[in-house]
């Protein structure tokens, strides 16, 4: 797309119809806004801020569809690889509308950019139990609940009982229930949909401050001892399936495909299921890497791994 003027102009005419506090960047690279650390130039990043968030949002995705403007929603940036050749249009960061937006009881509501592991300190300094899976684990409240995250024998739609939304289609500010039939191992209804995650409401349980910090620490240091935080990746990269009757992981590594590469982009030695950056790699040596791994392991198995990383812009 790149075309700089058409997106001021669409930006500058929501602004003045809803003021927001706004930072707006150009050939922003996406490498600083990734786990895997690399990915090629956004056009257009923005970040806007406080509290009218909401509304400038909903206005900016009405006029940049009506203007034929795409837009990524960019959350932490934790299960994604950018194309090496960037991001046309606009990327919208969700980091801006972050933090607890509201309590009640057992009930807590964090804006979609809060980062899921500050979520689970924040339940924890409140004695509530039912985030600490996520403890450790990289990502935005928008994009776990998008992913439906799933970690130690829980996910989000465990605790998830409302969100805040924009309407894709009328681009109206709505509230709806969660539907727990609705979601699946990580799916959610929201990615068969057009619509932007405000805020996410869950049902906790009342708990030991103690014990649920020595919860979060334990997932904490398992994932460290796998080699979640020794080189840039976005966690686990294939989904499991119960139906091959062991993880993803532990097939690759009963294959001997830990520690295949391409380029500087390698499948960890310390889990199979993880691809790290070892420094300067490109976007498309994951896609091959991934793609290599997939037909290795159908060749020897018959399984069809499916990814859970999301390959964005051109492959």
């Amino acid at each position: 797309m790149d075309c700089p003027e058409k997106i001021i102009r669409i930006v500058e005419s929501v602004k003045n119809e809803n003021p927001c506090e706004l930072e707006i960047r150009f050939k922003e690279p996406m490498s600083e806004h990734s786990t895997f650390k690399l990915g090629g130039l956004a056009d257009c990043w923005i970040q806007p801020r406080g509290e009218g968030f909401p509304k400038f949002t909903a206005a900016l995705l009405k006029a940049a569809k009506e203007q034929d403007v795409p837009v990524f929603i960019l959350g932490g940036g934790a299960n994604i690889v950018v194309s090496d050749e960037g991001i046309r249009g606009i990327v919208l960061y969700t980091g801006g509308w972050a933090g607890l937006k509201g309590k009640g009881g057992d009930r807590l509501e964090f804006r979609s950019g809060t980062g899921i592991d500050e979520a689970a300190k924040i339940a924890a300094d409140a004695g509530l139990s039912g985030m600490e899976f996520l403890a450790g684990m990289p990502g935005s409240i928008g994009g776990a609940v998008y992913m439906n995250a799933r970690s130690y024998g829980r996910e989000i739609s465990d605790a998830l009982i409302e969100t805040e939304l924009i309407d894709g289609e009328s681009f109206e500010i709505l509230r709806l229930a969660a539907n727990r039939n609705e979601f699946s191992y990580k799916k959610s209804p929201f990615q068969q949909s057009n619509m932007f995650i405000l805020s996410a409401v869950f049902q906790l349980t009342k708990g030991d401050t103690k014990e649920i910090y020595s919860e979060m620490k334990k997932n904490r240091n398992d994932r460290e001892e796998k080699g979640h935080y020794r080189f840039p990746s976005a966690g686990c990269v294939f989904k499991n399936n119960p139906l091959f009757g062991k993880s993803t992981g532990k097939i690759i590594d009963e294959l001997g495909l830990k520690g295949m590469a391409v380029g500087a982009v390698q499948i960890s030695p310390w889990h199979g299921n993880i691809i790290i950056n070892k420094g300067g790699a490109k976007a498309i040596d994951i896609f091959n890497l991934v793609n290599e791994t997939a037909a290795k392991v159908k060749s020897a198995t018959g399984f069809d791994l499916e990814t859970e990383i999301l390959f964005i812009g051109s492959f």
